[in-house]
């Protein structure tokens, strides 16, 4: 394996350095004359708009709702912004993971709650944090136009592109503030045993095989079923396996939160709507994002391998409520509506390797094959946006996708055209959020740098990834 190019201290001068140099790399992309990725006889999907609402430490504002609160007013900014009437849209579907008993289908219940149809079906996917990715791109596979391959396709572009859709609204939603806390299994069992109980001596018997131990909680699953390993535990021997110190996590750390206030200060993250929390006050802006300094992460102690580990909570992301929606249609619906579209939403794979030793190398597995699918090649690529799980997980994946044995030597992502706006460590994650807000970014990054394509990939719990890329809709 070759050594990354990314030396230890990058992190810090890169994190300065992309600060002031948005307006050179827009000037240079700008001058760039590429081909466009449409396809004749194939319809254009495009993104016409996305929202979220500001993503919140679990715990806090959002504390006392409900999962399809947050959805509900994710669509409803999206309503706002869009002024789409509220009949026009054929279909919606939501992605989320861990699910609120009482709103199994968050989607639906969401979108009546914010007013549109009920004549407009809608369903609920799930698939670890590619959750609302699945919302945007799931569904039966396809025949490529390029190879002779089979491959996931849009279920939303799907639907357009099958002629059964015009329009579709997907987006994500997750609320950790309160999670779903079951009783032991053998308390279950002796409850359903008490509904089924036909006599008082029946249920005097169950009543009296109670035992303390039965009261015992379980709570949702944070480890891998598989290898019953946590994810956090699966990053720190990741980012021991490619050599990634301490150092380096704390430094990509840094610059994810150095660049998103820069960006929230700078009016640039667009997509986030303010919202009016029942009963408390009304919220306009994401509140994990925390600068810090090298000096005061490196106190932190190790998260989860104690206690020669290098994972922190400083350079992880943190459990995060919020919500995103977008709005895709066909151009030729969206153009007949008057809408302006910002991209066109292009090629896509999804991925699966090792959940055990390669649980997080999404991003180096998804990345080359996308770009294949698309033909071309890293260095056409103007605007790149992973989902940062971990500080360690970013780069242990930039060091995989520059070593031959992992990426075909597909290249390191330029850090200067990386995740300029921060990213999952410092904006949050909520797990079935974050691939809209993954998309929405590539888009208006596009838009504001002035580049052609754009790279979204990211990894996801056992051992999944995806890569899609996004080609900015001409100004």
């Amino acid at each position: 394996m070759r050594s990354c190019s990314v030396s230890p201290s990058w992190a810090v001068r890169l994190g300065v350095r992309s600060l002031s140099t948005t307006t050179q790399l827009q000037a240079q992309v700008q001058t760039k004359s590429k081909k466009t990725l449409a396809r004749p006889g194939v319809k254009n999907i495009v993104l016409v708009e996305g929202v979220r609402t500001p993503f919140l430490l679990s715990g806090t504002t959002y504390a006392d709702l409900m999962p399809h609160d947050l959805a509900r007013a994710a669509l409803q900014g999206l309503l706002h912004k869009t002024g789409i009437p509220k009949d026009a849209v054929d279909y919606i579907i939501y992605g989320t993971v861990i699910q609120e008993v009482k709103t199994s289908n968050v989607a639906r219940e969401a979108a009546l709650g914010a007013g549109f149809s009920d004549k407009i079906p809608a369903h609920t996917v799930t698939m670890a944090c590619i959750s609302s990715n699945q919302a945007m791109t799931s569904g039966k596979g396809e025949k490529s136009l390029l190879q002779d391959v089979v491959y996931p396709f849009f279920k939303s572009v799907g639907l357009i592109a099958a002629g059964q859709c015009d329009a579709v609204v997907a987006g994500g939603v997750e609320f950790m503030s309160d999670v779903p806390i079951r009783h032991s299994r053998k308390m279950r069992k002796t409850m359903l045993s008490l509904n089924r109980a036909k006599t008082l001596g029946q249920r005097l018997s169950l009543i009296g095989s109670i035992r303390l131990a039965h009261l015992s909680p379980e709570l949702p699953a944070v480890a891998e079923f598989s290898t019953a390993e946590t994810m956090g535990h699966s990053a720190d021997r990741l980012a021991a396996a490619f050599g990634v110190s301490r150092v380096e996590q704390d430094e990509f750390a840094l610059r994810s939160h150095t660049l998103a206030k820069k960006a929230q200060d700078n009016g640039l993250l667009q997509d986030v709507i303010s919202f009016k929390v029942p009963n408390r006050d009304i919220v306009s802006k994401d509140n994990g994002i925390r600068p810090s300094s090298m000096e005061q992460m490196a106190k932190l102690k190790p998260a989860f391998i104690k206690p020669h580990g290098t994972v922190t909570a400083a350079n992880s992301s943190f459990l995060t409520d919020g919500a995103s929606a977008v709005l895709i249609m066909s151009e030729e619906k969206a153009l007949a509506m008057g809408y302006k579209p910002k991209a066109y939403l292009r090629d896509f794979v999804y991925v699966s390797q090792d959940p055990k030793d390669q649980l997080l190398l999404g991003p180096t597995y998804g990345t080359p094959k996308v770009l294949e699918r698309a033909g071309l090649s890293m260095s056409d690529i103007d605007v790149f946006e992973f989902h940062e799980a971990f500080a360690g997980q970013i780069m242990a994946n930039l060091k995989a996708m520059d070593s031959d044995w992992f990426a075909a030597d597909v290249g390191t992502p330029p850090m200067e055209k990386f995740n300029l706006w921060g990213g999952s460590l410092s904006l949050g994650h909520p797990f079935g959020a974050t691939g809209c807000r993954l998309v929405t970014t590539v888009a208006h990054r596009l838009q504001k740098e002035g580049g052609q394509y754009g790279l979204v990939a990211a990894c996801a719990a056992g051992g999944q990834g995806h890569a899609m890329v996004i080609e900015a809709y001409p100004q």
